[in-house]
């Protein structure tokens, strides 16, 4: 199903520029952002996935992973399709990095989503978590729903890589209770050549995030990437800079999707990033261990 995209203007000759994320796409009549799913039709951009549901189960929040918000509780899970990054080591890459009509989807309005964490809050969910595919692309929907979620008085989580623009960003936090963020790197090498990405952009939405609500941050640590004794000395600094109780997560990588040429991450190495990590930060974990 498709809906009028927010954050967009119209130019020349039917073109449009999206603004929903920092790539700042320039899509010219009948094309589509990077992302995929949002695609200018005769001058009028468009979300391809507005409702369009791949994946919905329901996981423990540790799962997304939050460890510090609401320990033991369950969480309603939820996710559409597309990215607007291209991390070649995606782990859901058969729901993030293929177009709408390229997958299974089934339709649901926010009212449907909403009804089913309600029921489930009874067994002890404490609400809705955008995740699986990236939700910030499927911002239309995830705005429209945490709106009325929280009516509901129920929680909403996003978990999100934090390539979004500023003003998209300042609009949904009020009703955003917790978030999850990928730091992928702490290098823009990484970020430029890897990922397609920004390493700057995703250190505001981090910055402005915790400002806001509850903020754990991810890295998944890739041997000759991002695995190195000073990057981690320098990431951890930055985000104890902003709150020493910010939990990282360090994850393990192992060959995956189109990076299939590293070997996984040596659990030695992993633990001495996390005894650096913990010379700045309260809270470091390891994952995929």
């Amino acid at each position: 199903m498709k809906r009028e995209a927010m954050f967009y203007e119209k130019l020349e000759n039917q073109k449009v520029h999206c603004y929903l994320c920092p790539h700042n796409c320039i899509i010219p009549k009948n094309g589509r952002g990077i992302c995929g799913v949002r695609k200018n039709i005769d001058g009028t951009l468009y979300s391809l996935n507005y409702g369009e549901v791949t994946s919905i189960g329901v996981d423990p929040i540790e799962k997304k992973p939050l460890n510090r918000f609401h320990p033991g509780t369950d969480i309603l899970s939820i996710g559409s399709v597309g990215c607007n990054l291209k991390c070649p080591f995606c782990q859901n890459h058969s729901i993030a990095r293929v177009k709408p009509e390229e997958i299974h989807t089934y339709h649901a309005s926010s009212d449907e989503i909403i009804a089913k964490a309600v029921a489930l809050k009874n067994e002890g969910s404490i609400g809705i978590a955008y995740t699986y595919n990236e939700p910030t692309i499927w911002y239309e929907f995830v705005y429209e729903t945490a709106k009325k979620a929280k009516e509901k008085g129920l929680l909403n989580v996003l978990v999100t890589n934090g390539y979004i623009s500023q003003e998209p960003l300042k609009q949904i936090l009020p009703h955003i209770d917790a978030m999850n963020i990928d730091l992928k790197a702490y290098n823009d090498k990484f970020y430029n050549e890897l990922v397609k990405g920004g390493l700057e952009e995703v250190k505001e939405t981090i910055q402005r995030s915790a400002a806001h609500c509850h903020v754990e941050v991810t890295t998944l640590v890739i041997p000759g990437w991002n695995d190195s004794v000073e990057e981690m000395e320098e990431m951890s600094k930055w985000l104890a800079a902003l709150s020493t109780d910010i939990p990282l997560h360090l994850s393990r990588y192992f060959p995956n999707y189109e990076l299939d040429d590293k070997p996984p991450t040596s659990l030695d190495s992993l633990m001495e990033l996390k005894r650096i990590a913990e010379r700045h930060l309260n809270y470091v974990y390891l994952g995929n261990v």
